[in-house]
């Protein structure tokens, strides 16, 4: 059996001190908000969900949706759960990744 996952983006932070120092201009940055919602089917990605976020969730998200978790032998409350950052180090968003 195969569960769905909800993929909820709870945090996103802006180190425009970063950015200013470190980042070449860029026209589009991240699109994700605050609130945003996805869910994964069978483990894999959903419509829409950014492409490097997915593959910093991705195994997480493989886990979950097989009906595994507890990872790190207790590391969330919820042991069917994840909280994942994507790999963005100027505008990182947090994801709290929940098996349905």
């Amino acid at each position: 059996m195969m569960y769905q996952v909800k993929i909820t983006a709870i945090r996103k932070a802006d180190y425009k001190d970063l950015q200013a120092k470190y980042e070449n201009p860029i026209q589009h940055a991240c699109d994700i908000n605050e609130g945003d919602t996805w869910t994964s089917t069978d483990g894999k990605k959903p419509e829409g969900m950014c492409e490097s976020a997915w593959e910093s969730m991705r195994w997480f998200v493989e886990e979950l949706a097989a009906g595994r978790g507890n990872f790190y032998d207790g590391w969330m409350q919820n042991p069917y759960s994840a909280l994942i950052s994507c790999n963005d180090g100027f505008r990182p968003v947090s994801f709290l990744l929940e098996r349905g």
